[in-house]
């Protein structure tokens, strides 16, 4: 057996020696980040610089000149190159430089959404003129400017400030008046992107649109969800970089997008892509939002599509926004009527209504080809296992899988009606032919229809919208806490509707995405962080245009402790929804706010044991070197001023005690007083603020308090305790989640 073991462990050493060996003859692209940029080189001395590192490393001019992909330089310093294994090892040790490491490819992440969350058509105030100077970037798949949520009619000239550039493409004639800025990034691994900033998945129009979409009243997807479509701020002007491809971002692009939206003026950044969680310094985009926020621009990232699990959230650094995905008081259902009258109702989102009072009906197993697929599921519709002559022109019932609307339109079929284990957390998405799926309750009566009656006929009924029984609730794909990277940084920070929203389109593309699809249409229905993401930037600007001078960590901070609790199922879970849902309105006069410098994000830094050389390249002649060496690794989340509160324990570890010290800015009017109330249910535990009353006699003053939690969580299924912090004024309420999680026994 011992000799199975060496055997076994030589065999792995070799194989591992094989994969580095061949990947020393492979070139791949890397990225080589070098920190803040130096304001007095030029571009052209920075582009030269980088070329003498790549000829040190790689010992050949030419190679090394056709190896250099792109050089950043105008918000940071580095560069992407095709690099051997081993000569990005031998530029990780030249000491200008902070972190080399492989671009990876990253996958991507309303008419009633933003009633939903307070913020009404006719809501004032408004302030016009700071809402036209306002620009939203995102970082996604490019822009259909045709759509009519991009109409720029009534718009002012184009901002000052404003210093990009609109570049003409494919199917894109030029920028207008709403839409200011437009540039693809096609560079690093192959995404599949076309040479174009025109949106040809849809993806990047949706969010944009989203966010800072002019009004646009009804609104609709073929008459389904009908309403007044807008972002939040329908008076921002959009800068639209395209970084995706049909095959996902790459990390250099990603990377180039941020350093040119940065210097091009943008006031916030929208980014619904993402990725695994990396070092800081080996992350593209904990990299340009940690430079964006040193300009005063707020990153707000989508928390990822990994949920229900523990530890999958994504987009963690401290200065990002990171946002999950709930559901809004609006579901889709589809209805099916049998030939019997029997009448079911479903879900999806249907826009096809019956040509016909009744079609013929039959199910999958009745339609299985035996012969050429006799291990597949008879009951299941998958992929080329139907029968064409028995299922042309006919509705398919089908057990199990939810992609079987695509089966049976190849097979020529009419319609399908799909039963499925468990509707609890199904999300509504757009059949490609007419389709509704039922329970499995539902499924067993109809299963039982077709197999009892001789010809079996049913119609499936075009989607209508009703009201959500339980809302606001957390997406079952919404990515959760906790995180390891900063592991005492609780995230995501907030949530927002993400669960069928309406918005923008394009039609470059048809609402599915299919090529047999015919239906291109200028609005569609989407669900995921994605969707969630812009709506948090869209009120990250809507809070800026009232206070245009306000920090990156005061708009995060306003944002965070405004939000509502997210319990439409009886209960709060921080580690999914954060501090809980987005409400705009009063986020933009929160009272107090929890401010973060970027002087706090570099002791965080250097309580987070990173290297002081590194820490010391993040910084210019503003910023004063830290020697880190001096800090001790933070305890909790008491080595930043952040606006949540987070420990993580031990797996063996029940009885605790913890201190967080925090400090709040006044940014109200006038004299006020506020007192600490905490939120809890737990026993065992007890919590208690230091001071429990914070008095401000004039705007911008700053207090300071602590809060100690120490208490026992039993061994057994219970891992967290969770409380709410609440300062009140009567006129104003500031809430912080306290979470304390114990890593669940394996």
């Amino acid at each position: 057996m011992k000799l199975l073991v060496v055997y076994s462990y030589i065999l792995l050493t070799l194989q591992v020696a094989l994969i580095q060996a061949s990947s020393d003859f492979e070139r791949k692209p890397y990225i080589v980040y070098m920190g803040d940029k130096s304001p007095q080189i030029k571009q052209l001395a920075r582009v030269q610089h980088h070329h003498g590192l790549l000829v040190d490393a790689i010992g050949d001019v030419h190679v090394a000149k056709e190896a250099r992909i792109h050089s950043y330089g105008k918000s940071f310093n580095g560069f992407a190159a095709r690099l051997l294994l081993s000569e990005a090892a031998k530029l990780s040790e030249n000491s200008g430089v902070v972190s080399v490491f492989p671009s990876t490819i990253r996958p991507l992440l309303t008419t009633r959404s933003w009633d939903f969350m307070g913020m009404t058509e006719d809501l004032t105030p408004r302030n016009n003129d700071e809402e036209s100077n306002t620009i939203v970037g995102l970082l996604d798949t490019g822009i259909y400017v045709e759509a009519p949520s991009f109409n720029d009619k009534g718009f002012g000239p184009v901002p000052r400030k404003w210093k990009g550039k609109c570049v003409k493409g494919l199917n894109f004639t030029g920028c207008n008046r709403k839409v200011i800025g437009a540039r693809f990034y096609n560079m690093g691994e192959f995404t599949g992107m076309d040479p174009t900033p025109a949106d040809t998945d849809g993806h990047g129009t949706h969010t944009a649109s989203t966010a800072a979409g002019s009004t646009v009243k009804g609104a609709s997807l073929y008459n389904v969800a009908e309403g007044t479509a807008r972002g939040a701020v329908p008076r921002a002007r959009i800068a639209m970089y395209k970084i995706c491809g049909a095959y996902g971002c790459s990390d250099v692009s990603i990377l180039a997008a941020f350093d040119d939206a940065i210097s091009d003026g943008v006031d916030i950044i929208s980014v619904s892509i993402g990725g695994p969680n990396k070092s800081f310094m080996d992350d593209v985009i904990a990299i340009g939002s940690f430079h964006a926020m040193r300009k005063g621009i707020l990153t707000v990232c989508a928390a990822g599509n990994q949920g229900p699990e523990e530890w999958t959230v994504g987009n963690v650094a401290p200065w990002i926004l990171t946002v999950g995905s709930t559901n809004m008081d609006r579901e889709f259902r589809t209805a099916v009527k049998l030939g019997n009258g029997k009448k079911i109702n479903g879900m999806s989102i249907n826009t096809f209504a019956p040509k016909k009072t009744m079609i013929p009906l039959t199910s999958s197993a009745l339609a299985f080809n035996a012969t050429a697929y006799p291990y597949s599921n008879a009951s299941s519709c998958n992929i080329d296992t139907l029968i064409v002559k028995k299922v042309k022109n006919k509705i398919v019932f089908c057990k199990g899988y939810s992609g079987a609307d695509y089966t049976v339109r190849m097979s020529q079929g009419a319609g399908t009606i799909i039963s499925l284990d468990d509707l609890t957390d199904l999300i509504a998405n757009t059949a490609l032919i007419p389709t509704s799926i039922v329970s499995v309750k539902h499924g067993a009566i109809i299963d039982h229809y077709i197999n009892t009656t001789k010809s079996p006929q049913a119609v499936i009924y075009k989607s209508t919208t009703t009201n959500a029984t339980k809302a606001p609730v957390v997406a079952s794909f919404s990515s959760r806490g906790p995180q390891k990277v900063a592991g005492n940084i609780l995230k995501p920070d907030m949530a927002a509707p993400g669960v069928d929203i309406l918005a923008g389109y394009s039609k470059l593309v048809s609402i599915t995405g299919e090529t047999v699809d015919t239906r291109m249409y200028a609005f569609n229905i989407i669900s995921g962080t994605s969707m969630s993401c812009p709506h948090v930037a869209g009120a990250a600007a809507y809070v800026r245009t009232f206070h245009p001078d306000w920090s990156p960590g005061a708009i995060k901070s306003a944002l965070m402790t405004t939000a509502r609790p997210v319990n439409g199922d009886g209960e709060e879970k921080p580690l999914a929804s954060g501090s809980g849902l987005l409400n705009p309105v009063e986020a933009a006069h929160p009272g107090l706010v929890y401010d973060l410098s970027t002087n706090d994000y570099i002791r965080f830094l250097c309580k987070e044991q990173y290297n002081k050389s590194t820490v010391a390249k993040l910084s210019d002649d503003t910023i004063p070197h830290f020697n880190c060496s001096k800090f001790k690794k933070a305890l909790g989340s008491d080595g930043l001023n952040y606006p949540s509160m987070h420990l993580q324990l031990l797996i063996d570890q029940s009885t605790f005690s913890a201190k967080f010290n925090r400090k709040v800015t006044n940014v109200g009017y006038g004299p006020s007083v506020y007192k600490a109330r905490v939120l809890m249910r737990q026993k065992g535990v007890s919590v208690r603020v230091v001071p429990d009353v914070l008095s401000f006699t004039k705007p911008h003053q700053k207090r300071s308090f602590k809060v100690i939690v120490k208490g026992v969580i039993p061994k057994g299924r219970v891992n967290t305790f969770t409380a709410f912090l609440e300062w009140s004024d009567s006129k104003h309420s500031v809430r912080s989640p306290i979470l304390i999680y114990r890593h669940a026994m394996d």
